[in-house]
């Protein structure tokens, strides 16, 4: 009897021990993939619509994941990792990320891709000035890199770090090259943010959405999608300007994980992200797809002016990338 039910409870726990192993390996593991962030929580759902593998949501940044799957080289967590695109490019020159091209990869841009696969953009979005127009109590809105230096606007601009955020960083590089500054030459950029300090910014170190909403921050330098989605989701009265002296659009890109524990699982997840569907998913929540056909006629009119987004310039990412550490260490020296 003793025999028998042992050999029951063997059964049993053999079943449990294969359905949990079954169900884990449904799952694929990302690494910055913050359902607040980019409409990430619509794209996990359909994901997991699509394919039956779940990805579970992720709040870290750039380059926090960078920093993770480094530390993780020798017994890998994740499967795939999304990031700014000079995050992308660093974790491929340090062998952390294999070489996959996935569907539709024909229609990515050169440029926006790495050439074997260990990179490429799935979207990007533009840099400009998200503007609470409530929170500026009658002041007009700031139409220039220049206007935020005026001592009327003291205390209502915020951007993230320049040395530690990717949002921050391609802020220095949009300012930089807009006033006339080269990927070798930050002198411009630096100059501003010197004289930005005596209007008192603010400088949160994570994203700084509902800051803005709540007029806590009245200016703040981000994307375009950012700002789209609270004027058309939240219904505030947020307005996106794109600065009279140009800015740059920035891809944001993924990979799959050097040695990924679910690897076949990465790979449908980077498909679906390519595939109309999830394209679309992008369109909506007001990024630039990197397969352009994907954004509806709908979808496009929540945009700015295509003459508008004229001012809006593309940068060799690869130099961005090298020279992120640079400035790093010469803003955190002459800035802060």
């Amino acid at each position: 009897m003793k025999s028998l039910v042992h050999c029951v409870l063997r059964a049993a726990t053999l079943a449990l021990s294969l359905t949990g192993a079954s169900a884990y390996a449904q799952n694929a593991i990302c690494y910055n993939c913050p359902p607040e962030w980019a409409d990430w929580g619509t794209q996990l759902q359909a994901i997991k619509k699509a394919t039956g593998i779940t990805v579970p949501a992720d709040n870290k940044n750039s380059g926090q994941s960078l920093a993770s799957i480094a530390a993780e080289k020798g017994n890998p967590v994740a499967d795939v990792v999304y990031y700014g695109v000079t995050f992308g490019i660093q974790a491929a020159q340090d062998g952390l990320v294999q070489n996959y091209k996935p569907q539709h990869w024909d229609q990515i841009p050169a440029g926006m891709k790495d050439p074997d696969g260990k990179w490429f953009a799935i979207h990007s979005g533009t840099l400009g000035l998200m503007v609470n127009v409530d929170a500026l109590d009658g002041k007009p809105v700031p139409r220039s890199w220049a206007d935020l230096l005026k001592p009327e606007y003291k205390g209502m601009v915020g951007y993230l770090d320049p040395a530690s955020a990717f949002v921050g960083y391609v802020g220095a590089v949009a300012i930089n090259r807009a006033l006339g500054g080269t990927p070798d030459n930050f002198d411009p950029a630096l100059k501003w943010f010197k004289d930005m300090k005596a209007n008192q910014p603010i400088v949160p170190k994570q994203t700084a959405y509902a800051r803005v909403l709540s007029g806590e921050i009245p200016i703040l330098i981000d994307y375009d999608f950012n700002a789209y989605r609270a004027k058309y989701k939240d219904h505030s009265n947020v307005e996106f300007v794109i600065p009279a002296e140009g800015t740059i659009a920035v891809p944001y890109v993924m990979s799959l994980v050097a040695n990924a524990p679910h690897a076949d699982n990465g790979k449908k997840v980077l498909d679906f992200t390519l595939s109309d569907a999830g394209q679309a998913i992008w369109a909506n929540a007001f990024l630039r797809p990197v397969r352009p056909e994907a954004m509806s006629a709908e979808a496009q009119k929540k945009f700015l002016p295509e003459a508008e987004y004229a001012r809006a310039g593309t940068v060799d990412y690869v130099k961005m990338a090298e020279g992120q550490r640079a400035f790093s260490q010469r803003y955190a020296k002459e800035v802060n």
